[in-house]
């Protein structure tokens, strides 16, 4: 997998946990472990979409 694709999958992943964040929030009571999970997830995402476009 080149790097670009690596990147586009990784933001996919990255979109992918942002709805599910927002969904779990709306919800009336929302599973403070579950979105603390996919928070740290998002941001692993995020930090290496940024070291791979660092280089």
């Amino acid at each position: 997998m080149n790097l670009q694709s690596r990147l586009d999958s990784l933001k996919g992943r990255h979109a992918d946990l942002e709805t599910k964040i927002m969904a779990e929030d709306r919800r009336p009571s929302p599973d403070s472990a579950a979105l603390s999970r996919m928070k740290m997830e998002k941001l692993r995402l995020k930090e290496e979409m940024e070291r791979l476009k660092t280089g």
